[in-house]
């Protein structure tokens, strides 16, 4: 007896070893949803892959040429790019245009959505002439919007190795062409015929009134410091992050707050750029997301920026028209949970991030991807509910710096997807709960990368910033290159259930940004996806049993004659259903990592059959804010915001 429990002493710490693996192998593993879970889930929903047209003509390649220093990790450089946005250009009431950011061609595409109507125009790639480029930019996103405010919807391109582009809707234009645009410097004084102004590396940017003067600005985030981030005649210049967790030598940040414009043959806009509005540490964070929305009531948006490097920032506007003013917001450490799960102070790999309603209790929660590879860098996405009791409860505790939001990643089965990317949330099914789409992946190859990474990981802050201390990831190489979209759809219980396979969602190619949109006017909500290294695919929301809907198309009192209306961005909107419950929507502006969804509000309103509460709250071009409650039956409205709404 006495050897057997000698024996048994001897081997304990292999024992314990044992258990110890296992449950970080349970704790590593992604939550499984059940088979019959998952039918479940599934049976509400139903999309068709259509395949989205793009011009040809343009050389193509995988990789691009960097510069020499990064030479090593041109894989990973040139990982980033993909983006693509959904929204109405040519001015016909429905969100069927596509402004697709390809980086195998390096050119920005307009293009209809692969639909009935796709033929009112054939696909063309923008053409920035005769504004000065060069052979060592690329274009990194697009995001639509009417910036001088005469009706038509333009087209902001933002690039690595230059300052970005407005494209201004030409108004005689009678089809969409290269010729509908006239390209527009956002910082002026960059002439000669070659460009050679501030070389900016952009990855994010988000358009809301800031300052709450009646008009929408613009905020600008650059990922690596200013440099010649993709010129392969030189060597220096550049560096990477000088910390895994927290870096502040990225690029800096800036505003841009509309000042003016004019509309007629020569359009133009005026903004002024403002460099101070954020902290510094705050400024040169490594953005890859930004997103803003008014979270507490005020008329004003809150912003989120999602760090890839360093700690997210949630930052509380305090603006007056004119005056940018915007104070952090973060959690305070806390015993019981982890600082990488906490509002301000987290350490994971910001990707991207969206606005909610995912609880349905009529505030808005936060969404952020992180990576969440398992075996690989299993940090967890955010799923931030928001505690407060009410709008009021919101307003309180963000002035005081406090966050009232708790991350439930965890128990709602959201924390991990992969190398997560950009996220959108939106009612597919139309029975008042949201879903959530994620883009995931690194880089696609056929050598596996993650030892060499992980090793990265956990080396000294003090060799990062040196490009030659990353291990190599060159083409072939791979990172995470075989994961799939995530599509997660809420349960009774109010978990969710990444259901992307049932859908047959789950390609394995690595994806970047999602824009969301209803397409045809059906009711129900489309999506497109841009893909790394891969043709961009479009998602025809065909479900068959689906709920009310109400989609409002918010605009601006306009002047007489003018067409087709300028989105009212940040106008709230909350619908009261019968039994009291409360859904949100806005006018989004644009935001996210790489994909824009569409200007019009879409809510989900389940079996309802008659008219519903709406309460809108909107500013009007003076500024002043304005509520107003309408009695509107589901189907799609439009409605132009002056001192009152007015149905057209």
């Amino acid at each position: 007896m006495k050897s057997v429990a000698g024996w048994l002493r001897k081997q304990l710490p292999g024992v314990v070893a044992l258990v110890l693996m296992a449950a970080m192998f349970v704790v590593a593993e992604k939550p499984a949803t059940s088979a019959a879970e998952t039918a479940n889930l599934a049976g509400k929903f139903g999309f068709t892959p259509v395949s989205i047209a793009m011009p040809s003509g343009f050389p193509q390649k995988e990789i691009r040429k960097v510069n020499k220093d990064y030479q090593h990790i041109d894989a990973w450089i040139s990982s980033v790019g993909a983006a693509i946005a959904m929204n109405d250009v040519d001015g016909d009431r429905l969100a069927n245009d596509l402004c697709v950011t390809d980086p195998r061609i390096d050119q920005v595409v307009v293009t209809p959505t692969p639909d009935a109507k796709a033929d009112r125009y054939a696909p063309f790639a923008l053409s920035p002439g005769p504004l000065p480029m060069n052979d060592r930019i690329a274009p990194m996103g697009c995001l639509p919007g009417d910036f001088n405010e005469d009706g038509r919807t333009d087209l902001l391109v933002y690039y690595w190795g230059r300052t970005p582009i407005v494209f201004l809707a030409e108004p005689d234009a009678t089809k969409l062409t290269p010729a509908a645009f006239t390209p527009t410097e956002l910082v002026p004084g960059n002439g000669g015929a070659e460009y050679n102004g501030p070389q900016w590396n952009t990855n994010a940017v988000a358009f809301d009134d800031f300052d709450g003067d009646g008009h929408g600005d613009i905020l600008i985030t650059n990922y690596f410091p200013h440099g010649p981030v993709l010129d392969d005649r030189v060597s220096g210049g550049v560096e990477m992050n000088d910390s895994m967790s927290a870096a502040y030598n990225g690029g800096e940040d800036y505003f841009f707050r509309w000042t003016g414009a004019t509309t007629g043959a020569s359009p133009s806009v005026s903004y002024q750029r403002i460099d101070d509005a954020l902290p510094v540490d705050v400024s040169k964070g490594w953005e890859l997301g930004a997103a803003a929305n008014d979270l507490d009531g005020d008329g004003l948006p809150e912003l989120y920026l999602a760090n890839d490097f360093g700690p997210d920032n949630l930052l509380y506007n305090q603006s007056t028209p004119g005056k940018l003013k915007f104070s952090l917001v973060k959690d305070v450490r806390s015993p019981v949970i982890p600082k990488s799960k906490q509002v301000g102070i987290d350490s994971f790999k910001g990707m991207g991030v969206d606005f909610g309603d995912l609880d349905g209790d009529g505030l808005y929660d936060m969404f952020v991807s992180n990576i969440t590879s398992s075996w690989g860098i299993e940090e967890s996405n955010f799923q931030f509910m928001n505690t407060a009791k009410d709008q009021a409860d919101v307003r309180a505790k963000l002035a005081e710096g406090t966050p009232p939001f708790a991350d439930t990643s965890g128990p709602s089965r959201t924390a991990w997807s992969g190398w997560g990317w950009d996220v959108k949330t939106g009612d597919f099914d139309n029975d008042g709960a949201v879903e959530i789409a994620q883009a995931t992946g690194f880089v696609k190859g056929q050598v596996n990368r993650w030892p060499q990474l992980q090793e990265l990981a956990t080396a000294n802050d003090g060799i990062l910033s040196n490009p030659g201390a990353w291990p190599n990831v060159n083409h072939g190489d791979d990172i995470a290159g075989s994961q799939r979209l995530a599509f997660y759809a809420r349960s009774a219980d109010g978990t969710y259930g990444d259901i992307s396979g049932a859908l047959k969602l789950d390609v394995p190619v690595p994806t970047r940004g999602i824009a969301t949109g209803d397409s045809d006017g059906d009711g129900k909500l489309d999506f497109a996806v841009a893909r790394q290294w891969d043709q961009p695919v479009f998602y025809q929301n065909v479900a068959k049993d689906t709920g009310a809907h109400l989609g409002l198309r918010l605009f601006h009192e306009a002047a007489t004659g003018q067409a087709p209306g300028t989105p009212a961005v940040g106008a709230q909107v909350t619908v009261t259903t019968p039994d009291g419950r409360k859904l949100v929507g806005r006018v989004d502006g644009g935001g996210g990592h790489s994909g824009k969804r569409s200007n019009e509000v879409h809510i989900g309103l389940g079996d309802l059959d008659g008219p519903v509460q709406v309460h809108l709250k909107w500013r009007d071009r003076s500024g002043q804010i304005h509520e107003q409650d309408l009695k509107l039956t589901p189907g799609w409205h439009t409605l132009q915001l002056g001192a009152q709404a007015k149905e057209k």
